[in-house]
């Protein structure tokens, strides 16, 4: 896994927690927030960091255009 995507799996794992930090832009948060919460719900703030972009990455074809926006501007 490249630090890039070390980097924004932490962003998503910030989107999960209700204490959202100041990781990734607000725009980003925005965009996958409710996929987050619709796929990777089983998935806790303190789970491994790739966790979250696994997810995502396993529901690729069902994510918001938003999202997945977020997610190719990445390289993921």
């Amino acid at each position: 896994m490249s630090v890039r995507q070390i980097s924004f799996a932490a962003i998503l794992l910030v989107l999960s927690s209700v204490a959202m930090a100041q990781q990734g832009s607000t725009d980003e948060q925005t965009a996958c927030r409710p996929d987050v919460r619709r796929f990777c719900y089983k998935l806790k703030p303190g789970d491994a960091t790739g966790a979250f972009l696994q997810c995502l990455q396993d529901h690729r074809a069902k994510l918001s255009p938003r999202c997945r926006a977020v997610l190719e501007s990445h390289g993921v």
